[in-house]
């Protein structure tokens, strides 16, 4: 079944990419929520976190060299970035398509407010 992030990767519909390669594509969140807000998804569908495989490690390495070259790019590296994965519902994930948020370009605070 095909995401909005697949018809992203195959240029279906418009996005702000700002990377792509034979593993990844990396585009701006159309509702970012820092300065630098940009989701690495692999170019193959990986539904969840769960759902990753053995083979897919040298991949899911990719995703993270690639957020690595983009916080470079972007001039958040050295000031420092968050990268987060959601994984199912209650983690907060809404596009079933893996894919990591990088955040930078201001302080982020804490990880989870606490209750």
């Amino acid at each position: 079944m095909s995401t909005i992030f697949s018809k992203i990767i195959n240029k279906e519909i418009p996005s702000d990419m700002v990377y792509q390669d034979e593993h990844v594509t990396a585009f701006r969140d159309i509702e970012p929520q820092a300065p630098v807000h940009i989701l690495i998804v692999p170019n193959r569908k990986i539904a969840t976190v769960n759902d990753i495989q053995e083979e897919d490690e040298q991949l899911i390495g990719k995703m993270f060299t690639a957020a690595r070259k983009i916080a470079a790019e972007e001039g958040i590296a050295a000031d420092g970035y968050r990268l987060l994965i959601n994984c199912n519902k209650h983690g907060g994930q809404e596009v079933f398509h893996l894919h990591m948020h990088l955040f930078g370009g201001r302080p982020l605070g804490p990880m989870l407010l606490r209750r």
